[in-house]
């Protein structure tokens, strides 16, 4: 493998309507795009993780063009694994110098999955049977609903197909309590519902609140506390919570063996655009299901860091799900035609090379920022 351009593409259109959370509002989507070519007319997308600040994509793609382009292109590299090795341990001291360890690894992500891509289409194989995957279809589920008109949002994917929501708490203990229970009640007896409080209880309000939960069923509760707090911490939540909970958008390299280790984290989610790409979350998906956890990549996002997503989780196998944002976002829906589209609750790829889809010549270039 011998990369002969790497390309970037920087693309937003407005959040209509913005995406709250507990910890900001998001007012833009954004989607910073990489595509490795060769000499032989190869090529392969991935997508770098640019969400918050507003201004991120500016800072990751000028640390990709300066910085990972000048290693990346040039060198022979026995495969896509070998080219993160190179680039990683070419950048290891930089990213110490600057503070931007997470900064750093996004944008490797993105690389990465540009070149098993690339890697897949040249040996001619869907990416997910190119990992090493047995089938081609995964689970989904509804991402991001709420905390405005979440029980609306639900009658209208399921209407898409959806059969598991996912709901944004963290807010006011009654306004959370109020939107789950309409949550449930608009999503019926039988559905699978999730709650994501990204990371805004203290642990003494994290036991509290999830103390109140059973009622409502949940399949699990997402970062009740802060990702970087100790493993002592996560225990006394887990114990208190009435259902498993998840964590992984936030972790990277040996924060994610911490969380297994400890067993308090009883689904891990990754996030292929923030850290590792596929050579590093595939083999941490196996590592986890052989430790009796779920493995359910997070992802937030444009459609080609989706579409990755959904090939890794094809790839590990197993009874995970794929989350897919409920909000509109351009930058997803029109980007790769054709893709996603869910039926039943799951997503079939497609058995055309590599992650089988290609961005939008027109869109891409009507939404370039």
């Amino acid at each position: 493998m011998r990369v002969a351009a790497l390309d970037l593409f920087a693309l937003a259109v407005p959040a209509e309507p913005p995406v709250r959370t507990s910890f900001g509002v998001m007012l833009r989507r954004s989607a910073l795009l990489v595509r490795t070519r060769d000499a032989d007319g190869a090529h392969g997308w991935g997508e770098i993780w640019c969400n918050f600040p507003a201004r991120a994509m500016a800072a990751r793609k000028a640390l990709a063009e300066d910085v990972f382009a000048p290693l990346a292109v040039g060198p022979q590299f026995d495969g896509p694994e070998a080219a993160h090795a190179h680039l990683a341990a070419r950048t290891h001291v930089l990213a110490l110098q600057t503070g931007e360890p997470g900064t750093f690894a996004q944008v490797l992500a993105g690389i990465d999955q540009a070149l098993w891509d690339m890697a897949a289409r040249k040996a001619g194989r869907p990416l997910w049977m190119f990992l090493g995957g047995t089938r081609a279809d995964v689970a989904t589920y509804a991402s991001g609903l709420g905390p405005e008109g979440a029980d609306k949002q639900v009658h209208a994917k399921r209407a898409e197909g959806y059969d598991a929501f996912k709901l944004k708490i963290g807010f006011a203990p009654e306004r959370d309590r109020a939107n789950l229970r309409a949550l449930r009640e608009a999503a019926g007896p039988e559905a699978t519902l999730m709650a994501d409080a990204n990371q805004a209880w203290s642990v003494e309000t994290a036991c509290d609140r999830a103390a109140g939960l059973g009622e409502f069923g949940l399949d699990w509760l997402e970062e009740p506390i802060p990702a970087d707090r100790p493993a002592a911490e996560w225990a006394r939540v887990a114990r208190a919570a009435p259902t498993d909970l998840a964590a992984g958008e936030n972790l990277r390299n040996d924060d994610f063996e911490s969380a297994m280790g400890e067993g308090a984290v009883r689904v891990l989610q990754p996030d292929i655009a923030k850290w590792g790409g596929f050579t590093r979350c595939l083999p941490l998906a196996k590592r986890a299901m052989a430790a009796g956890l779920r493995f359910c990549p997070h992802y937030l996002g444009g459609a080609v860091g989706l579409a990755a997503s959904a090939h890794l989780l094809a790839a590990a196998g197993g009874d995970g799900r794929l989350e897919i944002d409920a909000q509109p976002n351009a930058l997803r829906d029109r980007l790769l035609p054709g893709f996603p589209v869910v039926r039943a609750g799951r997503l079939t790829l497609p058995d055309r090379p590599g992650l089988g889809y290609d961005p939008d010549p027109s869109f891409l270039a009507s939404v370039s920022a």
